[in-house]
């Protein structure tokens, strides 16, 4: 039996690092991708044979349906990683409601799309490990991240809600919590932003990509059958 991981906004950083351990764990992995079909295909190409790039947009319910349809037909679909995301980082006087809407579409609204759309297959299974990755700004705020830290904070409440639905079916939703994680979205960060951010963690360093996959990994794994509604922070102590 093949079994599937649907890995969204895989083509780089977190999600990237999420399509390595999977592969590593014997699933085939699609490496879900918006817009760098390149970066996907060179993704798909490091897991040993044991991926293949996948056209995703989070945002297109069709464009998600048609890519679940396509995981199911791969196999059975297992493991759905919620990793698409932006971030439209402003102070909120200078947020107009566009930048504001677009944050929640790919970041929350994305995830909906995608965990809803893999119910079905996954119900009829009974089993799945739908993850979520969110960020530590959504348990403490960061001035200047107010459409950020709302999108994560929601994907943590609909996470929980969502693990009480489905626990009796096999299913189990959790939520990944890193901290600052040296990626190309950060590297856009100034220098400043950059040791504030890191500065906030007791570790007093970056979290690495292949640390928050690593998390990834075992929700995804029987090992965590009893594990669902919880949030798991990869952030070196800033949460604390």
């Amino acid at each position: 039996m093949t079994r599937v991981a649907v890995v969204t906004g895989g083509s780089g950083g977190i999600g990237a690092a999420a399509c390595r351990a999977l592969a590593a764990d014997g699933f085939h992995v699609l490496v879900g991708y918006g817009g760098n079909a390149a970066a996907a295909e060179e993704v798909a190409a490091g897991c040993d044979g044991a991926a293949e790039a996948l056209h995703i947009d989070v945002t297109d319910e069709s464009s998600v349906t048609e890519a679940i349809a396509h995981a199911t037909e791969v196999g059975t679909l297992a493991v759905v990683v919620n990793n698409a995301g932006i971030a439209d980082d402003d102070l909120l006087m200078r947020l107009d409601p566009q930048r504001f809407d677009r944050t929640i579409e790919v970041n929350l609204r994305g995830a909906y799309l995608v965990s809803r759309a893999a119910m079905r297959p996954m119900l009829r299974a009974r089993h799945g490990r739908i993850i979520s990755v969110a960020s530590v700004v959504a348990l403490r705020g960061n001035a200047g991240q107010t459409a950020y830290a709302a999108s994560k904070a929601g994907l943590i409440g609909f996470t929980k809600s969502l693990a009480r639905e489905v626990a009796r079916k096999g299913i189990t939703a959790n939520v990944v919590a890193p901290g600052f994680v040296t990626t190309a979205m950060t590297d856009e960060l100034s220098d400043a932003a950059r040791e504030s951010l890191i500065g906030q963690a007791p570790t007093g360093r970056a979290v690495e990509v292949d640390e928050v996959a690593a998390a990834i990994r075992y929700l995804a794994s029987d090992a965590a059958a009893s594990v669902t509604g919880t949030v798991l922070p990869v952030d070196g102590g800033a949460g604390i």
